[in-house]
């Protein structure tokens, strides 16, 4: 497979798994993907923010949260987020010491 198509496949599946998150699992909590994967939407947002400054493109975080969300963030919170466990919260203090705060 060529470097364009092998890049095109993984921009479409890259896709496919935002639209997952935002339109086929919005029952799926941020706090669960953190506590179960390491990351969740508000990383996948970081991690394009990030890359959008490498290329000198600046995106705010709102919007780049958008892309993840579809919506602004209080929306979503609005529409989908639920009150979190203390197990859950317990859980997140670890997945999020392990996989974001040693990052910055």
């Amino acid at each position: 497979m060529d470097a364009q198509t092998q890049l095109e496949l993984e921009a479409a599946a890259f896709r496919r798994l935002r639209q997952h998150l935002m339109q086929d699992r919005t029952d799926v909590q941020n706090i669960d993907m953190m506590n179960l994967t390491g990351f969740c939407r508000n990383c996948l947002s970081r991690w394009y923010q990030e890359a959008a400054a490498e290329k000198g493109i600046e995106i705010s975080k709102d919007a780049a949260r958008e892309s993840f969300y579809g919506m602004t963030m209080d929306e979503w919170k609005a529409n989908y987020q639920t009150e979190a466990t203390d197990a859950q919260k317990d859980s997140f203090k670890t997945a999020f010491a392990e996989n974001v705060g040693q990052k910055g």
